[in-house]
């Protein structure tokens, strides 16, 4: 006899999962379209994205800021750029992880999102770490994204 599941959270059925790794920091993306929260009849479409930043490298590591291109179905390209994540600018100690998940409204059934964080070291050494480029899609993308 089959035992019952549990129901899974809109995240734990992730599909997607983008990622980069640049100077032993890992950023893994995974976004997911918030079917009951958009409204396609209205051009209203939002997605969810969590993303998990490792430290793979012996050194503490802050994230300081963003900077995120935000592009949609047509090619317009939105900048979005600030201090930290989520109102918070973690310090990510060697072997850990910082997760939080945040979200993107777009007028188009699709679209795609890529940036960078703008990291310090412990030794206050400033730099740049990739964020994967991803993509946002929808069911009311007709053919999808190429």
């Amino acid at each position: 006899m089959p035992t019952p599941s549990k129901p899974k959270s809109p995240l734990s059925r992730r599909t997607n999962r983008f990622e980069e790794t640049t100077r032993n920091i890992s950023v893994a993306v995974e976004p997911i379209f918030l079917e009951d929260e958009s409204e396609p009849d209205d051009s209203k479409f939002l997605w969810a994205y969590h993303i998990i930043i490792e430290n793979r490298g012996p050194e503490t590591v802050q994230l300081l800021s963003r900077h995120w291109h935000i592009t949609d179905a047509r090619g317009r390209v939105r900048e979005v750029e600030g201090a930290g994540v989520v109102g918070e600018q973690p310090v990510i100690e060697p072997t850990t992880r910082f997760e939080y998940t945040s979200g993107v409204p777009l007028d188009t059934p699709s679209g795609f999102m890529r940036g960078t964080y703008h990291m310090r070291s412990a030794k206050g050494e400033n730099f740049d770490i990739g964020i994967p480029a991803f993509a946002l899609q929808s069911p009311y993308e007709a053919g999808g994204m190429h």
